[in-house]
């Protein structure tokens, strides 16, 4: 591993997630760093586009060129770009907003996000980092993970970011095992008072999960009675479709099945 390289990447993560601007005191303490080293990364990352520093603060901030380089990724990411009718007859079916999500380490990336067809303005939610276990998109990619990434993501301890996140990881797992029966996930205002989620997992060619597509829009109209079990299959069966695009196996999309 490529030391410089490396403390590179801590920077632009350190004004991703405390930022928006930093100076190089404040990251070469966040970094156990000299100041001279850090002001020299600073330096080349500018050259690059990837920071930008304040006139008036002398302070850094991400710089415009991250855009392109996310972009690009999301333009070769193939579960989004194969999502996108999917995502769009799903939103039209349910009338709700559908999200697309790969998970990264121990939060899930939304990669696409279609719109409800009818309400109020919403909020392109694109590259959106979720904690998994606060999310159904997260709850329904970890429950078919390998056992043993599934058990490293359950060991470590549960993110909080409501009053209802779950933080008991036996109650966790309990979940997982519903999501393996059922085919999908659910969240209940885990992650945003109000908001609720139902997700299913999506396979690639190898039979291996590679995300997670959902729904989310209020926990009334998601969660209610009359509602829940058809809007979940609807979930299902479109995820089973976008995997068999994507070149999964039809035993692998069966799994998904409701018993």
């Amino acid at each position: 591993m490529v030391q410089a390289v490396q403390r590179a990447v801590q920077i632009l993560r350190e004004l991703a997630s405390t930022g928006p601007r930093l100076g190089v005191t404040e990251l070469a303490d966040r970094l156990g760093v000299a100041k001279p080293t850090v002001h020299a990364l600073l330096r080349t990352l500018e050259a690059e586009g990837l920071v930008v520093q304040d006139r008036d603060s002398s302070k850094y901030q991400l710089g415009p060129d991250l855009v392109q380089l996310g972009n690009a990724y999301l333009d070769t990411q193939e579960l989004r770009t194969r999502s996108l009718t999917w995502a769009d007859q799903l939103a039209n079916r349910t009338n709700e907003a559908v999200w697309v999500a790969v998970l990264t380490g121990d939060h899930v990336l939304v990669v696409h996000h279609a719109f409800r067809p009818e309400g109020a303005v919403q909020i392109l939610e694109v590259g959106a980092r979720i904690p998994w276990s606060t999310c159904a998109l997260g709850k329904a990619v970890v429950a078919f993970l390998p056992g043993g990434e599934r058990r490293r993501l359950l060991a470590a301890e549960p993110a909080v970011l409501t009053g209802a996140s779950i933080t008991d990881q036996e109650e966790l797992a309990g979940q997982l095992k519903e999501v393996l029966r059922t085919g999908y996930a659910i969240e209940d205002q885990e992650s945003a008072i109000g908001d609720a989620g139902i997700a299913s997992p999506v396979f690639d060619r190898s039979g291996e999960v590679v995300g997670a597509l959902g729904i989310v829009g209020p926990v009334e109209r998601l969660l209610n009675e009359s509602a829940r079990q058809e809007l979940a299959v609807a979930v299902r069966e479109t995820a089973r479709n976008l995997s068999r695009d994507l070149g999964a196996p039809r035993g692998t999309a069966a799994r998904t099945a409701m018993t």
